[in-house]
């Protein structure tokens, strides 16, 4: 599965940032319940790679990916871990080459123009937009539709469900990436039913 399917399973990829390893696979299983399968793990905690492991092998159903991914080290690590796919906030020259020979579907982060196309030139056609909603949000990526013709986005950072749909109905933009599908209040009290009531309307998302 290439990065470009990954992205049209669902209209939200849950961005996750994991304290504890215990509530990895419970939290796994409420998103994917709700309707959202593809789970990005960001590499933020010492508990990241833990929960990753546990994701990868006790929930097949969820499609996990890496993310906050920085450098080559990282993307043999996550590989042995199990993650199906891996997405930077950017990207390093170093990086885009050693995905490029990994056979990982891979989300590159961008910000500029100038970015966007040298991603493009390296043969990478879906890119991360971060951090969106500070780095121009729709305004952003209606302009960048036509000189980028063909490239599409994930917008990520900032981003809630009061403004998902208009992000949505760009054509330029496949799926968003978010936090707001799982709390740190309702992870840390295991309240996976209001995790899973949030994934389902995520899921349930469409463009204005």
């Amino acid at each position: 599965m290439d990065i470009a399917a990954i992205a049209a399973r669902a209209p939200v990829i849950p961005v996750l940032t994991i304290d504890r390893p215990e509530t990895a696979v419970p939290l796994a299983r409420a998103l994917v319940k709700g309707g959202l399968p593809v789970l990005e793990i960001t590499l933020r905690t010492e508990a990241a790679m833990q929960a990753l492991e546990l994701i990868a092998r006790e929930v097949p159903e969820a499609i996990v990916g890496a993310g906050t991914m920085l450098n080559p080290r990282q993307l043999e690590q996550v590989q042995r871990a199990g993650a199906r796919f891996g997405v930077s906030p950017g990207c390093t020259t170093e990086l885009a080459a050693a995905v490029s020979t990994s056979g990982l579907p891979f989300l590159p982060g961008v910000q500029t123009i100038s970015e966007a196309m040298t991603l493009a030139d390296r043969g990478f056609s879906l890119l991360k937009f971060f951090p969106a909603d500070i780095a121009g949000g729709t305004g952003w990526l209606r302009a960048a539709a036509a000189p980028l013709a063909g490239l599409r986005f994930c917008p990520t950072g900032g981003i809630g469900p009061e403004t998902a749909p208009a992000y949505l109905a760009l054509a330029n933009v496949a799926c968003v990436g978010g936090s707001w599908v799982a709390p740190k209040d309702a992870v840390s009290t295991g309240d996976w039913g209001r995790i899973e009531r949030l994934a389902a309307a995520a899921s349930a998302l469409k463009g204005l």
